[in-house]
């Protein structure tokens, strides 16, 4: 009994872990294909602040941005 008790928490504990790292790379992929912000996103977030933003300025957000992903 105290031995199959051990088998299903094991099996627990394993496919919590194993399902863990699939999903996390599977959200990596899915971040990377569709980022979540772009480069017009920014451009009108920072029209909309009242500034008109250079291309360099959108490059260095992009670049801030990816350090998170």
């Amino acid at each position: 009994m105290w031995l199959d008790i051990l088998q299903v928490f094991i099996g627990i504990v394993v496919g919590s872990i194993i399902g863990f790292f699939v999903c996390r790379k599977v959200m990596k992929s899915y971040l990377k294909k569709n980022p979540p912000i772009n480069e017009e996103m920014i451009k009108t977030l920072m029209m909309q602040m009242g500034r008109k933003p250079s291309q360099k300025q959108i490059n260095q957000m992009m670049k801030s941005m990816e350090k998170f992903m």
